[in-house]
């Protein structure tokens, strides 16, 4: 998997420009967690594990490097575009699907695409499991019973 490496080499040089150290290793955390998570998934259910890591590895960008949340999820497909492009290792199919993925990430109640759901879902798996001090949220709630019961955990 080369063009991943590639990738994170681009995403670990975006992030080093991030002056508080606290919130660059949470993005590290976070991007690497949700990648892992969509390895996982991908394997699990038969899809493309690359693209569901590049997607993955992509889908925050634009929060951490802006500060901002807001409109992250559609702010951070176009985002993710350039840097796609900076890459230069893969087609514009492939882009379609790591940008639709990171466009539709956020929306956790609307159904979209099979490789859509996956990031959806490996953001939620690390979102709950990554601190288990938290609680569930709500908008994350329905999904995450649906994971646990997908792989067969006891739901909290």
């Amino acid at each position: 998997m080369g063009r991943l490496k590639d990738l994170r080499k681009i995403v670990d040089q975006k992030l080093s420009t991030m002056t508080d150290e606290d919130k660059r290793n949470s993005a590290v955390i976070h991007l690497n967690g949700v990648s892992l998570a969509a390895a996982l998934l991908a394997r699990k259910r038969g899809l493309d594990d690359e693209l569901a890591c590049m997607a993955a590895m992509l889908h925050d960008m634009h929060a951490y490097l802006s500060g901002s949340y807001d409109d992250h999820a559609h702010k951070g497909a176009v985002l993710a575009e350039e840097i796609l492009h900076e890459l230069n290792e893969t087609d514009e199919e492939e882009n379609r699907i790591i940008c639709s993925m990171i466009w539709h990430h956020d929306d956790k109640h609307v159904i979209d695409s099979e490789m859509d759901e996956l990031l959806k879902d490996a953001d939620v798996i690390h979102h709950c499991f990554h601190d288990l001090s938290k609680p569930v949220k709500d908008k994350e709630k329905a999904r995450y019973d649906s994971l646990c019961r997908e792989f067969g955990l006891k739901e909290v």
